[in-house]
């Protein structure tokens, strides 16, 4: 016999105290200045994978490592040959980020299991906590190592780049944290599609649509692809500051001109009904050269531009590099966009997004649909072909820093629909 929904409830709401413990061990190990660093293959990802480990090893879950250092924690099913639901998300941070942005998504996963015992429900497949590593690109330039490692699909040269705090490289990290190297060199697949039935991440929103609307809960509809250039370098010529402008070709206006155009891009095609978004998170002129009476020669920095349609993010690159182009003309100056990045659009498979939104109605979860803002490993599975989609968590500061708000009765709102989902799933 089935559970009911408000047995579903109770075996998710009950766990409060246990959910509020393990986020403030997770935060209490990870504390940086006001913020939460667990640093991508360091010290801080490293504990926090202890932490965790520690919880699914006294649940009695069955623990696996693949070959780039992810952890696999799970309920066994009845058919151990039958393709498995998975459930999950990252333990990394940014730098001194937030406690909640990745891990409520692990934590959410265990305590789907959690529940599942609680209710005595064996699930006729096997039900994976997946914990991944290095979501967080700001750490090594790449989006969704860990993810990426574990079909096999990580880009070409990807072990070669190096953190940008230690200099060092993807490779080296990893090796220290458990990974084998040759095999992820080799994009040697630990998961593949078809041994698995479904995926689905809890994280918590990033833009606070959820407070608007005063609703605990969102389904995701998809996660927007992205283009990057990590290192954009302007040169134009360092000059007198007397130069008159004629004379100039100055590397800091040209930036400013990009920038500005960008957003006149962004206001367009908001205006147009086309959902985008660019961000150059690095915009800096060289520490060792510039002063105050000097006109930059050179600027860097680095661009994020995200959408929802691979032919709509084809041609909001095209506008970017023509961009680019006509301010070398405008200013005398030259750009530079080194290596580029991107992540394929994964909207949300259609079968998995009407199931959790039948879950949530189901249990009275006020719920939504949203479109990300923000790229997560979830996008991963989807390019890799497994039925995918996500829940958002009411957040009222955004991510990736020290203030995000999410509560933990809104979290085990949307346990509760992940639960009531993988209940339906995982019926014999």
């Amino acid at each position: 016999m089935s559970p009911t929904p408000a047995e579903i409830l109770a075996a998710v709401r009950g766990q409060k105290a246990y959910v509020a413990e393990l986020f403030d061990e997770l935060r209490a190990g990870s504390v940086d200045g006001e913020g939460v660093t667990r640093d991508t293959f360091g010290p801080g990802e490293q504990f926090g994978y202890r932490v965790v480990e520690g919880r699914a090893a006294a649940m009695g879950l069955e623990i696996a490592h693949d070959h780039g250092a992810n952890m696999y924690m799970t309920l066994p099913g009845t058919d151990r040959t039958a393709p498995r639901i998975m459930l999950g998300s990252h333990i990394d941070t940014v730098p001194r980020g937030g406690n909640f942005d990745g891990a409520a998504g692990v934590v959410g996963g265990l305590v789907a299991q959690r529940a599942l015992q609680a209710l005595g429900i064996t699930p006729a497949c096997d039900v994976t906590t997946m914990a991944i590593r290095a979501e967080e690109s700001v750490w090594f330039q790449v989006s969704y190592i860990g993810s990426r490692t574990a079909f096999g699909m990580l880009p070409d040269g990807a072990l070669e780049a190096t953190r940008v705090d230690t200099g060092r490289t993807l490779a080296a990290h990893m090796g220290e944290c458990g990974a084998n190297v040759d095999a992820v060199r080799r994009n040697q697949p630990w998961l593949q599609a078809k041994d698995i039935r479904a995926w689905v991440e809890i994280h918590i929103e990033q833009a606070p649509q959820l407070i608007e609307a005063e609703l605990p809960v969102a389904i995701g509809t998809g996660v927007p692809g992205n283009f990057r250039y990590p290192y954009i370098r302007i040169k134009g010529d360092y000059a007198h500051v007397g130069l008159p402008r004629r004379f100039r070709h100055d590397a800091a206006l040209a930036g400013s001109d990009f920038f500005v155009g960008l957003d006149d891009l962004w206001q367009q095609n908001d205006a147009a009904g086309r959902p985008m978004a660019f961000t150059i998170g690095r915009f800096h002129t060289d520490p060792e050269k510039h002063a105050l009476t000097i006109v930059p020669g050179e600027m860097t920095m680095s661009i994020d531009v995200r959408a929802y349609d691979p032919a709509h993010l084809a041609e909001l690159e095209q506008a970017l590099i023509a961009l680019a182009r006509r301010i070398e003309a405008k200013r005398g100056v030259r750009f530079d966009l080194g290596h580029r990045t991107s992540a394929d659009v994964a909207p949300s498979d259609p079968g998995v997004f009407a199931a959790l939104t039948d879950a949530a109605k189901r249990l009275g979860v006020p719920s939504m649909p949203l479109a990300s803002p923000a790229s997560h490993d979830t996008a991963t599975f989807t390019t890799a072909g497994v039925p995918s989609a996500m829940l958002f968590v009411r957040n009222e500061n955004g991510s990736h820093n020290p203030y995000e708000a999410m509560e933990i009765d809104d979290f085990l709102e949307a346990a509760a629909v992940m639960t009531g989902w993988v209940v339906e799933q995982v019926r014999a």
